[in-house]
């Protein structure tokens, strides 16, 4: 973890309606991160940083030795609606290299990837270093409606297969990301709302780690505040989360 003092370099919205999301590219990061690590942002007149995850992390060509971190958010309320009026040269504080991320290290030659909504941003960035590593990269993006996606070029621009679902039918495949499951999964990565990783978790016998969101406090372990029950005891989705391997899951109900 370290607080850096970032400067944005672009912010603009990718969807439209009640709820956009947007996309904002920062400069100024130290030390690399890993796929589904995340940030918190501060706010000026907000009491608690806004946690969001990495959808990107690459080398500063203009700046040797230090990252361009990129960001997905969905506003959803006053803090995530601030973050739309930075602009370029604006500068934030922002904790760098929270959340233990997903291990690749036994994906196998097939993973599959699935992100829901906002789930969808971490996904990019652990695309893009699976396929690096030569992975068979399959992922399936799951919305409500034809407004509501994004990122499907950028995830075939990686060379990935990439499969959209949307709830009303009006793009893509009609349904959710779990009525679109392919064969031949070597393992799967999820992040997404709980309902869709609960349905994730119970469809595909293969391997999986899923991310999980929570309402933080500190977001790097101390105050205790999104502690889970898992089969190894409490864990704290900011700490030792966001990812949990799928056999140490416990849902509530």
């Amino acid at each position: 973890m370290k607080d850096e003092r970032l400067k944005v370099l672009s912010n603009r919205p990718l969807t439209s309606g009640d709820s956009p999301v947007w996309e904002m590219v920062l400069s100024g990061v130290t030390e690399p991160m890993r796929p589904g690590q995340f940030v918190q942002i501060a706010l000026p007149g907000r009491f608690l940083r806004r946690p969001i995850s990495v959808c990107d992390l690459q080398e500063d060509p203009q700046s040797p030795g230090t990252f361009r971190l990129t960001i997905v958010y969905k506003i959803v309320g006053k803090g995530t609606a601030d973050l739309t009026g930075y602009q370029p040269d604006d500068e934030l504080s922002v904790l760098t290299g929270l959340g233990n991320g997903y291990d690749l290290s036994d994906s196998g030659d097939d993973p599959l990837l699935l992100g829901g909504g906002v789930g969808t941003p971490p996904m990019y960035f652990l695309a893009k270093e699976l396929i690096k590593e030569g992975k068979n990269v399959r992922v399936i993006l799951g919305f409500n409606r034809m407004d509501e996606v994004f990122y499907e070029k950028e995830f075939r621009h990686l060379g990935a297969e990439v499969t959209v679902t949307t709830v009303d039918g009006s793009y893509g495949e009609k349904g959710f990301v779990t009525d679109a499951l392919p064969g031949g999964i070597s393992s799967y990565y999820a992040c997404g709302p709980e309902p869709m990783l609960k349905a994730v978790h119970k469809k595909i016998a293969a391997p999986g780690q899923l991310s999980f969101e929570s309402r933080m406090g500190c977001g790097f372990g101390a105050c205790m505040g999104c502690t889970m029950k898992t089969a190894g005891g409490y864990k704290r989705i900011c700490k030792e989360g966001p990812v949990l391997r799928k056999e140490e899951i416990l849902w509530e109900n």
